[in-house]
Formats: C-alpha cells, structure tokens, sequence
C-alpha cells in the first residue's frame, strides 16, 4: 500500500505556490484524493487476482486433460474405420488376384506348349536333316532347338521333356560323328586330298560345328592342320639334308606355299573366326620348333656361330613376317600346343621380347640352348680385340704433345664400347634370359682386361717404383736425391689415360643401365658392373697420383736446398730465395701442360691441385722444421719465401693460363689453412722468448697446438740451448690450457686461428716492414 502522507508531502511540492494556484487549492486536493481512491481500489483488484491464479491454472490441466482423452478416443475410431475398410477391400479384390492368376498360369502354358510343339517338331526335323546331311539346315535348326530346350529345365522331371532332351543330345553325338567322318573321307590322314577341292557340304558342316560340342570344332581343325603339315614332316625329316640350319630358308619358303594354297582352296570352306590361316602357321611354327631342337642336339657339334646367326636371323624375320600378317588371336587356343623345352642351362621364364610382335620367339626359341656358341665366339673375340689394342698402342706409341691425341680419350676404348653395344643389341634379339647375364660376365672380364693391360699397364713407371704401381710406392720417396722427371709425352700419356679412365666409367655406367633394361626383370639383380666401374676409379686415382709424385718429387731438392741454407747467417732480406724460384719453375713447366691435357675432365684437375698441395704443403712444413738455427733475419727471408709460395700455390688451377678462372672455395681452403700454418711457425720463430711466458703464450694462441714435440722443433730453430729448452718445456706443459672433461686428453689442441684476411694484412705490415730496412 502507498504511503499516503509521502504521496500527499510529493504532490503539494509539485504544485506551484502563488496566488492563483493557492485560490483553487482545494478544488486541486478533491481531485488528488479522487485518484488516489482510484488507486487504491486498481491494487486492491490485482491483489485479489493473483490469490485466483493457481485455482485457474488447475482448472486448465484438467481441462486439457480431458481433451486429450477425447483426441485418443478419436483416433481409435479412426483406425478401427480403416481396418474395416482394407477388409472389404481385400474380399473385393480377391477375386480380381483370381482371374490374374488364372490369366498367368494359362499364357505360361500356352507358351510351354508352343515352346513344346517348336521342339517335338524341331527334334523331328533335326533327325531327318541330320540323315539327309543338309548341314545348311541343321545349322540354323540345332541352334534354335537348343534355346528352345533351356525352357525345359525345370520340366525334365516330366518323362516326355527328358525323351525329347535325350533325342536332341542324341542327335548332336550323330551329328558330330558324321560330320567328323565326312571330314575324314574328304581329308584322309593317309594318301592325297582330293582333287575336287572343298564342297558346300563341308562348308556347312562348319556352321553346324560351331553349335556342337567345341571339342567337334577343335578335332576337325586339329585333323585338318595335321593332315595339311603332313608333307612338311616328310620333306624335312632330321636325316634330310634340307632340315640342316644352312637351308632353313626352304622350310619358310615352304609355309609360305601352303598357306598361298590353302587362301586359294580352303579360304571360303571355314568360318572367318576360326582364323585357319593363323592356326596353320602357328602349328608350322611349333613343329618346326621341336623339330630344330631334335636336329640341333643330334649334331650340335656341327654348329657354327655363323651359321647360328644366320638361323636366328632368318628365324626372327620369319616371326616378324607373322607378326605384320596375323594377330596372334590363336597363340592361346590352338590345339595341341606344345611347350618349348626348358631344361637347358639357358631357359628361363621370360617377358616377351616386343610387345607389338605375339609371335617372338615362337621358332626362335629352340636355339637358346645353343646360344653358348655365341657367348663363347664373343668371348673369343673380344680377347683378340684386347690383344690388336694392345699391339696397336705399342706400334704407335703412347700419344704425342702438342697433337690431337695427346691427353683426349684413346681411340680403343670407344671402339671396345661400340663393340659392347652391338653385341648387347644382338644377343638381346636372341634372349633376354641367361644368355645376357653370361654376356655380362664376359663384358666385365674384358673390362677389366682393358684396365689392367691398356690403361694401368701403360701408365710410366716412377723412378723409385720399377716393380709396379701402387699407392704405397707412390708415396715413397728418397729425400735429397734428383727424382728423374716425366717427359711431356709421358705426362700427356698419364693425362689421356686419366681421360679415358673416366670415359670408362661412365660409360660403364651407362652400359650397365641398358643391360638391365634389355634383361629379364627376375634377372636384374645379377647385373651389376660395380667392380669394373671401382677398377677404372683405381685407375684415374693411380694417374692422378703419379702427376701428383713427379711435381712432388721435382720440388724436393729446391726444399732440400732450403734445409740445409745457413741460415743463421742471413744478414739482410731480399727478393725470394733460389729454392722458391726452382719450384715455382717446376709448377709453371708441369701444371699447363696437365691443365690443358685434362680440359675436359675439369673435376680430376682439380683433384690433381688438391692433392698436391695436400703432400706439398706438409712437406715443406717439415723441411722448414730443419731450418735451425734461423735468425730474426732469416726468419724474415723464409716467411717472404712463405708468402711467395703462397701466392703460386692460390694461382696453382690458372697458373700459365691466359683465361683467369678463380680458384675452386675447396681448394683456396686448404692452401690458406696450411700456408697459414707456416707463416704462425716463423712468426713464433722471430718472436723474443724473453720473457718465457709470454713466449710460450704467444706460441699457444698463434700455432693452436699442443703437441710438445711441435714445441720442441720451435726451440731448435731457434738455437736455444738444453737448459733453455727444458725450462721452456716445462713452462709450456703448464701454461697448456687444461682440456674440458669428457674430451680425449689427446696433445693437439683447438684454438681459434686468425681469419685469412688477418694474415693477409700481417703479411702486407711485414713486406713493408723489409721494404724499409732495405
């Protein structure tokens, strides 16, 4: 309930205090009090209406209850009414499902006995026909009376159905017999054809053969070709001189004939699908297959490879003569194939050799057995072709400088790959099977034949190596003796049979690819030329490391020269020393020429310029260790020296070469780290050793070594004296940095080397440091 007196306190603050408005206060106070009854009564309505709202609310469920009874009862009716109602409808149309039925029943038995009466008469006019051998007829007839009978099927329990069912395999018996009898009489198996040629009778017989057991078609084609082939038998016994290999041409003259007759004769009498043409053929091909092998084992002694491949090749043109004139349609199912023989060392499952020719190796086949002659002739021949290689290279000599053939490839080893590919193709012709594995063997012998007496048995031998060559011999060396150098021919020989080393590999790479794909794919596996193809990687390391050893060995005295120099009594720095201008002469006579002899094997060069500054830098590293004692003076000499050799070895790929081509990222590397390496060891050599630790520290951080031997040899150029080096050993020992746990207590260290451009710029302070104090 509203406050009244807060109500009254809200309207009299609204209300306008003046004059006027006071005048019709009370007029305005009977109104304020006129609403607020009205107020008043409207609460009082909507209280009293809530206190009625859940009476109102049960009434409705109730009610909405009763109503869905109601809609219950409804539906019940409903359903009850449709029940009814499908009931009279099932009894007005049960009468209706009679008469369908009945209609049914009597269309189907009035089509069984039409079906019945076609086939008692059909049967009866096939008797008679058969008798009267009006095959024309019977053709037409038996096919329809055939489909007639599967109507029946379900009937022959009914004893009149399965009398008709037996007359009509009754007459089908009849009919096959007399049709193979009347094939019989006109085509005997003994004695000639007659003269009359085919008849419309047979001719029919054909069509009826195609209704009957497929069996009938398949004795009459099978008796027709052999009786057709019987002359074939007789003319090209095994004891006739035509059955030889050398007249293998007559008996495909001979198919040829027959078939040329038989378009003539017989083309009309047989069905066109029947392909006759292609059966008689096909069965030629077979017969003559068994035959060939029969004659061949029985004087297999008598064969030659020549006249192998004459047989093989008239053979395989004979099957591709097939192939441009049939199909192959009947290679599944002519009668009485004949499988080849398979019991040879040579006979294995094989893919066909052409996809577009179905007759390969359908004759060819049999001389697979015999194919050993061929592998052994090839064998035969490719070792004379090794030995003409061999008397050919001596009689003209290893390759010249300055021509064409000095440092190219060797003219044989193309002529032996072109050899390898013509018989590859050949034998691939012939057998995709055994015979190319045997193939591969013999081409890996002579491979490797070719290696050892072509390519390393010509390689010049080094003077301290008249044995033979090998890797441990090339390292060898006789310190401070003259090595007798290669000629230039002799180098141009070394580069040419570096040239053809890798011709052969990858070519033998390639040979190997185009093996496997000619041979059978259960055979792949067993094709693999890897052992051939490390022999002539042996081969192109053997070269590179002799022109590695003559360069090598030429510049041994200019650093045995170097040695022995006093230098300790070098009292001023000039241009380089002698021994650095006698190598320098040596690079610039021997590199030209092996560059330009190994133009096209770019890569092996390289190769050549990384290994030789793999053995020369060392070298020269010890050498320079022999140089004791060595003043601050000389010191300097062999460090221009170093820098001198430095710049001639980072030249070394382009040197003498008017094309400047920079210098492989690989082999820079390795002259900046070695070279480096010698430029520290002087650098710590001219270093005071007074005071002794920040000696020693400064030989740990510029050599990054830790080995006390290194150490040692530093001392020694020097020219310190026992005492000396004995406390600075032991200085050394303990300034060594301790290494971290885990790593190897080993005596080399790792220390962080200055940057390439570092040295450069200490080099260049250097030069002009002697350029002044001269």
């Amino acid at each position: 309930m509203v406050d009244k007196s807060l109500l009254h306190v809200y309207l009299i603050s609204c209300l306008r205090i003046s004059s006027q408005s006071l005048a019709n206060i009370d007029d305005v106070v009977n109104k304020i009090r006129l609403k607020i009854r009205r107020l008043d009564d409207n609460i009082r309505t909507v209280v009293r209406g809530q206190t009625n709202v859940g009476q109102d609310g049960r009434q409705a469920l109730e009610e909405a209850q009763i109503a869905i009874q109601q809609l219950f009862g409804k539906i019940k009716d409903i359903k009850d009414k449709a029940e009814k109602s499908e009931q009279m409808v099932k009894e007005i149309t049960r009468d209706i499902k009679q008469l369908d039925h009945a209609k049914r029943h009597l269309t189907t038995s009035i089509t069984t006995l039409n079906h019945l009466h076609m086939l008692a008469g059909g049967v009866d006019s096939l008797e008679a026909m058969t008798r009267k051998r009006q095959y024309g007829e019977v053709a037409n007839l038996l096919q329809g009376v055939v489909n007639v009978l599967e109507h029946f099927h379900k009937y022959m329990g009914i004893p009149q159905i399965r009398q008709l069912s037996e007359r009509v395999k009754a007459a089908q018996s009849e009919l096959g017999t007399q049709i193979l009898a009347d094939f019989e009489e006109a085509f005997p198996s003994q004695g000639s054809k007659r003269p009359g040629g085919p008849s419309n009778v047979l001719r029919d017989a054909c069509l009826v053969a195609n209704v009957l057991d497929p069996r009938i078609k398949q004795e009459i084609i099978k008796k027709f070709i052999r009786q057709h082939l019987s002359e074939y038998l007789v003319l090209f016994q095994e004891n006739q001189d035509v059955a030889w290999l050398d007249k293998i041409d007559r008996r495909y003259a001979w198919i040829k004939r027959q078939l040329v007759d038989y378009e003539e004769k017989y083309g009309r009498m047989f069905p066109e699908e029947w392909c006759m043409t292609e059966r008689i053929a096909v069965e030629f091909c077979h017969i003559t297959r068994v035959e060939l092998a029969k004659v061949m084992r029985t004087r297999a002694k008598e064969i030659e490879v020549k006249l192998l491949l004459f047989a093989i090749q008239r053979t395989t043109n004979f099957e591709g003569l097939l192939a441009k004139r049939f199909t192959g349609c009947t290679l599944t199912d002519i009668p009485g194939v004949r499988k080849a023989h398979t019991d040879t060392r040579y006979m294995l499952p094989r893919k066909p050799k052409a996809p577009d020719n179905p007759f390969h190796g359908i004759v060819s086949k049999c001389f697979e057995p015999h194919l050993y002659v061929y592998i052994e002739s090839q064998d035969k021949n490719l070792g004379e072709l090794i030995d003409r290689f061999v008397a050919d290279f001596r009689a003209q000599g290893p390759p010249k400088a300055g021509t064409e053939e000095g440092g190219a490839v060797l003219p044989s080893c193309a002529d032996l790959f072109v050899y390898y590919k013509k018989c590859m193709v050949q034998c691939s012709q012939l057998s995709t099977g055994e015979p190319m594995i045997a193939l591969t063997t013999i081409f890996q012998k002579f491979l490797r034949e070719y290696a050892w007496k072509i390519l390393s048995g010509n390689l010049p031998k080094s003077s301290s190596n008249s044995g033979g060559l090998t890797i441990s011999s090339l390292l060898k060396e006789k310190e401070g003796s003259e090595a007798a150098k290669f000629t230039v021919d002799e180098l141009c020989l070394i580069c040419s049979i570096l040239s053809t080393a890798e011709y052969c590999l990858a070519t033998t790479q390639q040979l190997e690819e185009k093996l496997k794909e000619k041979v059978d794919k259960v055979l792949v596996e067993r094709i693999n030329l890897t052992g051939e193809m490390d022999t002539f990687s042996t081969v192109i390391s053997n070269s590179i490391q002799l022109l590695v050893q003559d360069l090598d060995a030429a510049c041994d005295p200019a650093l045995t020269a170097m040695s022995k120099m006093p230098w300790q009594s070098v009292e001023h720095v000039g241009d380089q020393s002698p021994y650095v201008t006698s190598i320098i002469m040596h690079i610039k006579q021997n590199v030209p020429i092996i560059r330009d002899n190994l133009a096209s094997t770019r890569k092996y060069f390289t190769q050549f310029c990384i290994k030789f500054t793999n053995s020369f830098i060392p070298k020269f590293i010890n050498h320079l260790f022999r140089c004791k004692p060595i003043s601050m003076v000389g010191a300097e000499q062999l460090l221009l020296d170093t820098h001198s050799l430095k710049t001639v070895l980072l030249d070394l790929p382009s040197i003498g070469s008017q094309v400047l081509r920079k210098a492989p990222a690989s082999y820079t590397k390795i002259v900046v780290k070695g070279m480096t390496r010698a430029e520290m060891i002087l650098k710590v050599v001219m270093a005071p050793h007074e005071p002794p630790v920040v000696f020693v520290d400064n030989y740990i951080k510029l050599l990054a070594d830790g080995n006390p031997e290194t150490f040692q040899k530093i001392l020694d150029m020097k020219g310190l004296k026992r005492s000396e080096q004995s406390s600075m050993l032991e200085l050394f020992r303990q300034r060594l940095p301790t290494p971290p746990s885990g790593a190897d207590g080993g005596p080399s260290l790792s220390f962080s080397t200055p940057t390439p451009e570092q040295e450069s710029s200490r080099i260049r302070k250097l030069e002009k440091l002697i350029k002044k104090r001269l």
